[in-house]
């Protein structure tokens, strides 16, 4: 039984748990938000691909955000890439930095962190705490005064899939690459998915037109979630995600899922050895609540400064357990009933 196989929690390869051989490669994203640039190429060409609508006015009309240059908000039915921009100050640069030292227990030994090896960001030993007269306040120099974070963001096709698992209809499916797609003339709008996803993002697409220059049209999909495919027919054709094809930094890239975690942690070691411990992986981890995602970011901060849950869990991952428990409850019930039933029967 496909149960008892670890599909619901922990390292597992989700193509060969849903039975595809092992011609197939799991396929992902490998995003870099360090060298995001904030154009917003990755929406554009996702929107014009997919054929994605226009938000309408009443989602969020002419209300300001809080995030300079951000006018698309967050993921949803109508916008499956989103670019965050992030504001922060010297001083938020400089906490990120620290929580990175930290998180990661690593000493503080990095270029501009402490005059000496050994010693960690405060300017302490290792396990002893801060030097006498030194806090927390040995930043390295040269910090800018306001920084933007810049993150495209997309769904994370998760391991395990918490939409996948409490779909009714059958309207979600694991494709051959790994990504889990959405069919629009299955899906009844039920919304399960949206309610089991631990990540933002999942929206019902609502049901109406839009106009545009006067022109208007019926949303398409309207009533369904809707969410990134991974362009599954762009991959079918042997073509690349359009936000990647498109990136021009090539913060967004995409192939191999082995692969891309190959680079991500590369790409994290450079980070780190040039100073930014605020660096670390998201998504990389088989151990995490989702089993790792196809979606894996390198942030230049903690998860939650990009509005990321710092660690989701798929909310299916107790079911084998929770059936397990209601199989012994169960037999109790009946064993219980029993006894009472011959007991009675012997008073007689």
């Amino acid at each position: 039984m496909s149960i008892f196989r670890n599909q619901l929690h922990g390292p597992t390869d989700p193509l060969r748990d849903v039975g595809y051989g092992r011609e197939y490669k799991r396929q992902g994203f490998f995003t870099d938000t360090s060298i995001c640039i904030g154009c917003k190429a990755c929406e554009v060409a996702c929107k014009e691909w997919n054929r994605v609508p226009a938000r309408q006015e009443h989602e969020h009309g002419n209300t300001f955000s809080g995030n300079s240059f951000d006018n698309t908000y967050h993921l949803g039915a109508n916008q499956w890439r989103h670019v965050a921009f992030v504001e922060q100050t010297s001083e938020q640069v400089a906490a990120a930095r620290r929580s990175g030292v930290v998180a990661l227990g690593m000493p503080g030994h990095r270029p501009g962190w402490a005059e000496q090896e050994g010693t960690t960001a405060d300017g302490g030993v290792p396990g002893q705490g801060p030097r006498p007269g030194q806090g927390a306040a040995q930043e390295p120099q040269g910090l800018p005064v306001v920084r933007w974070l810049m993150s495209s963001d997309v769904c994370k096709h998760c391991t395990h899939a918490g939409c996948l698992d409490v779909c009714p209809t059958g309207a979600l499916f694991r494709s051959e690459f790994g990504s889990v797609v959405v069919q629009a003339d299955v899906c009844n709008g039920c919304g399960y998915c949206v309610a089991a996803c631990p990540f933002p993002g999942w929206r019902r697409r609502e049901k109406g037109t839009i106009t545009i220059g006067g022109h208007s049209e019926e949303i398409p999909n309207g009533g369904n979630a809707q969410k990134c495919t991974l362009c599954y027919d762009r991959l079918k054709a042997g073509k690349r995600p359009a936000c990647a094809t498109n990136c021009p930094t090539e913060s967004i890239q995409f192939g191999d899922h082995d692969e891309m975690v190959r680079r991500a942690r590369a790409r994290l070691a450079e980070l780190h050895a040039q100073g930014h411990t605020e660096a670390r992986l998201y998504g990389a981890n088989p151990q995490d609540g989702v089993g790792g995602t196809g979606s894996v970011f390198l942030l230049m901060d903690e998860p939650e400064a990009y509005g990321l849950p710092p660690d989701p869990e798929v909310p299916t991952a107790d079911l084998a357990s929770m059936f397990n428990f209601a199989g012994v409850a169960g037999t109790a019930m009946i064993a219980t009933a029993l006894g009472m039933f011959i007991a009675h029967g012997r008073q007689k």
